[in-house]
């Protein structure tokens, strides 16, 4: 049986449970098409995948953010041609139930990820729905491609689709440093919105600025909430980005306006917080949920992108042999934007 190159896990653990080397080379079925890996970026629900922490499926393959060329279709598919470049929509859905019927799918009580539930993206081929892929925006590398889909799917989903951002209001995206709030910053900006980032050292809040933030905070010196007010006369932040959970929850709410909305898609901290019910309903607040986004979100994204209107922000590209090290180098908090795997 022929065979790929892949990172792989057979067991959960620290980053040197993924191992690379040979893999069965996957065939597209029908209504599939077979893409030619060429860059995946990480994502923090890599961590907990590969720590047992979320689908416990093995062995299994990670990688949810996957851009590079159509390999090859299905019996019956119609798809791209031979060769294209393509970036993928990370999220399977079943395309039938009340929520994939208003193009709502990130809402499916199916949902499944790719390098989750499925085999992902640490590989050099991997076959997909023809539905999840679309055309690369023209004057993207692949490694920008894939740095891309769920952290600038996400932030659209959170700040324009379930938050409402609207010109003039104040944006705090807490952990802006990462993937998803290097998206936040300039999706924010897009759309009129003041911005205040937090950052845990002056390289990254200069970065930060650099992408558009009006203001910058030190999360690790500073209280996030004091600041967050002070910049605000007193008032609060309309919206507050947040991803990182218990490390940051409690400073999220106290920097909420009234009627503020927070916005939540992560807990890259724990999973546990609290929440004060007379501060939050008296001050007629609203906390919205985001996982991923959806195909329409993902079709408007591509479209910015293409225009020049945003761009992802890349850290570091390792090698798809390299795979333990980038995981290390996330869980040392040492990027900022995407970390990036070749393949």
């Amino acid at each position: 049986m022929a065979a790929v190159k892949a990172a792989v896990i057979e067991r959960h653990g620290e980053p040197d449970v993924i191992r690379y080397g040979e893999w069965s080379e996957p065939r597209p079925g029908p209504g599939e098409v077979l893409v030619r890996v060429r860059a995946c970026a990480l994502n923090h629900r890599d961590i907990w995948v590969r720590r047992g922490l979320r689908e416990k499926r093995l062995p299994l393959i990670l990688g949810t953010d996957i851009a590079g060329e159509v390999a090859g279709l299905g019996p019956g598919t119609a798809g791209p041609a031979i060769g294209a470049k393509v970036v993928l929509l990370p999220t399977l859905t079943c395309g039938q139930c009340e929520f994939c019927r208003v193009g709502a799918e990130n809402a499916c009580p199916e949902i499944r990820v790719l390098g989750g539930a499925v085999d992902g993206g640490y590989a050099e081929l991997i076959p997909v729905p023809a539905r999840n892929v679309f055309a690369m925006p023209e004057g993207l590398t692949f490694v920008e491609a894939a740095a891309m889909p769920v952290a600038f799917l996400t932030a659209w989903d959170m700040l324009v689709t379930r938050g409402g951002v609207r010109p003039g209001e104040t944006v705090l995206v807490v952990g802006a440093s990462s993937g998803i709030g290097s998206a936040a910053i300039q999706i924010a900006r897009l759309h009129g919105a003041r911005v205040l980032a937090t950052a845990g050292n002056p390289d990254k809040r200069q970065r930060c600025r650099d992408l558009g933030a009006d203001e910058t905070i030190d999360h690790y010196t500073q209280s996030i909430s004091q600041e967050a007010r002070r910049l605000t006369g007193g008032r609060g932040v309309d919206l507050v980005f947040e991803h990182v959970g218990p490390a940051t929850w409690a400073e999220s709410l106290k920097s909420l306006a009234r009627r503020g909305r927070l916005l939540i898609c992560g807990q890259t901290t724990g999973n546990e917080v609290t929440l004060p019910l007379i501060q939050f309903f008296a001050q007629n607040q609203t906390i919205h949920g985001t996982f991923i986004g959806t195909a329409g979100e993902f079709f408007e994204v591509l479209r910015l992108v293409g225009a020049g209107k945003l761009r992802p922000v890349v850290d570091k590209v390792f090698p798809l042999s390299e795979a333990p090290e980038a995981h290390r180098r996330m869980e040392r908090g040492e990027h900022f934007g995407k970390i990036v795997l070749s393949v």
